[in-house]
This record gives C-alpha cells, structure tokens and sequence, in this order.
C-alpha cells in the first residue's frame, strides 16, 4: 500500500543515508522507537533554510467533454502559496564524568543516560506535530489541530475531513487518519541541515551548582538539537475524528457512545487514493482500548490484525496501522 521508502524516506531513512559517523542515525533511533509518528512520518529537505514554500492546490482544473468540431473551454487550477516554518528544539544533557567512566565505555554510557533527555524532546515534538500552535507558540511549529478546527465547511474546505464524534463535553479525544507522501502530508527539516538533527559532543565540563549549594563538579555534557516542521501539501490526506467523549465512551457502543467501528470505517474511506500514501491512524491507549471492545462485541470476525512488521508486533485496521501515541491523552474542547 505505501510509496517505497527511497521515494518515501523516514527520519531514520534520512540519517543512515548521511550520517558517516553513526552518532546522528543513532539518535534518530532512539527517536523512532519511542515515538511511533517518526515510523510513518513522510521526511522532506525543506527549500528555505528557515522551512518550506509550497504550493497548495485549493482547485481543479475542469476538463470539457467535446464533440465533433466543438470547441474545449479552457481552465485551470487554483493554488495558494504557503510557507509552513521549522521549530527548533533544544536540550543538553550531562553527567557525571567519574560515574561514566566507571562504566568502562563512556561514551556508550552518555548515550545510555541521555535517552531520557531524547524522550523528552520526543514527547514535545509528537505533541507539537498535533496540536502546535505558531500563533500562541511562535518558536514552534504549526500542527494538525490548528489546521483541522472545526466541522463547519462553510468556514473551511478542509472541514469535509473532519467528522464530529458527537461530544460536547470538555473531555473530548480526537482519532487521526494521516496519509504520508511527499505530495500529501510531510515533515521537513532546514535546507542543508542533516535531517535536522544535530548532536554535539561537548565534553568534559565543570559543572556549577550541582549540588545547590555552588558545589562544583566534572562531567561531560551533550548537545542535542532538532529542527522539524511539517506542510499539509494535500487537505485530502489528513482526516480528524473529534469530539469523541471520553467519559460516554461504551465497550459495546451503548447509549450516547461514540460508535468508534463506524466513525473508523468512515474516516478509512475518505482518502481519494489510500494507495499512494504511506496511511496511519493515531489515538491514545484509552480510545484504542474501548475501539478493541466495541469490534470484538460487534462482530466474530474481527476487522483488527494483528502482525509483525520490523520485528514489532503492529495492529492494522483495512490494513491501515493503528498507532498508540501518548500525546492524543490531552482533553479537547468541543470542536464546532
């Protein structure tokens, strides 16, 4: 179903392409494994140091059935223009330069003892890819939620990919289907950057302070920097679930209960071509949990599979798989 991943390149395809030394292919990594959006997430050079301009397609050109010695009314397209910006994300880690060294390999040790500091930076990366703001964030980059706000097509387009669940409560959740493909949805990093990863060793160092009480100590210290950005080049590719009540929600659908089975099938058939994109569906653990209950008390044959992809054992829907991502916990307001 998806693009090849040459034509399609993740992350972690990006860094072991470019990266001589190894050090940046191995936080990229740590990345993938902690934050299964980079497992799907499309990866594009961005054309502008600061981001990417791109062309987004707002209208089709119409084409004109023509009979004999008739004539073909010309037409085009309508595009808009738009320049979607790189956040740049920060950390430094450090550690005790006698205890890495009791280790025996120090530098196998650090990396150990920063993949906390990588999480961290992974946690408010997934969370910006959903729900990042550059209006209220401005060093951040623009997400999902803002893009895909309300379910009234009368004040966007967009809107038709936004099907509303029904809650009206303020604990709502939302599903997302994201189709990735360097012609539908991407991320980018800087023009010329390495995937906008960056690690620099900067170490050893006299630590001020460790202690709280002007103590001083030596310890090595790292640091880490990621530039990521995304561009919804396609609106088509990209459909919201929302307003799914959390505090409704039934294992078998009951009541005033989101239906999740039939929301999922609607949202799985919105795509004009699933076939040309690497497609992806996000919830957190509490929505995949009751949609396992609702299709297990719905049907014997259960529309879920469950296989090994990569050495991961990974649960598709229509083929599609489901991804548990951690960031979707937070409660939404009802989208209008």
């Amino acid at each position: 179903m998806a693009v090849k991943s040459n034509l399609n390149p993740t992350l972690l395809d990006f860094t072991q392409s470019m990266d001589e030394s190894g050090n940046i292919g191995d936080v990229a990594e740590i990345l993938t494994e902690t934050n299964p959006i980079l497992e799907d997430m499309t990866v594009v050079e961005g054309n502008l140091i600061t981001g990417h301009k791109s062309n987004i397609r707002t209208g089709l050109p119409t084409p004109t059935w023509r009979k004999l010695y008739g004539g073909v009314q010309p037409s085009k397209g309508t595009t808009a223009q738009i320049t979607d910006s790189c956040g740049n994300l920060e950390a430094y880690a450090e550690v005790d330069k006698a205890l890495a060294n009791l280790n025996g390999n120090a530098a196998a040790f650090r990396l150990l003892e920063d993949r906390a500091h990588i999480e961290g930076m992974n946690i408010e990366m997934a969370e910006t890819t959903f729900f990042g703001n550059e209006g209220v964030e401005p060093e951040a980059f623009t997400g999902f939620a803002p893009r895909y706000n309300t379910v009234n097509t009368a004040n966007a387009q967009n809107a038709r990919n936004v099907i509303d669940a029904g809650g009206t409560g303020s604990d709502n959740g939302s599903i997302w289907l994201v189709g990735w493909s360097p012609l539908t949805c991407f991320g980018i990093f800087p023009k010329g950057s390495s995937a906008g990863l960056h690690m620099n060793d900067l170490g050893e160092v006299t630590m001020e302070n460790v202690d709280g009480n002007n103590g001083r100590m030596q310890g090595y210290r790292t640091h880490y920097q990621w530039e990521l950005g995304l561009v919804v080049k396609d609106w088509r590719y990209v459909v919201r679930i929302c307003n799914i009540d959390r505090s409704e929600i039934t294992a078998d659908a009951s009541g005033s209960s989101a239906n999740l089975p039939n929301l999922l099938f609607q949202a799985s058939r919105m795509f004009p071509n699933i076939n040309m994109v690497r497609p992806a569906l996000y919830m957190d653990r509490d929505i995949e949990t009751k949609l396992f209950q609702q299709l297990s008390n719905a049907t014997k044959n259960a529309t879920l599979v469950t296989e090994e992809v990569g050495g991961k054992m990974v649960t598709h829907y229509q083929r599609i798989p489901l991804r548990q991502c951690t960031a979707l916990e937070a409660n939404e307001t009802r989208v209008v």
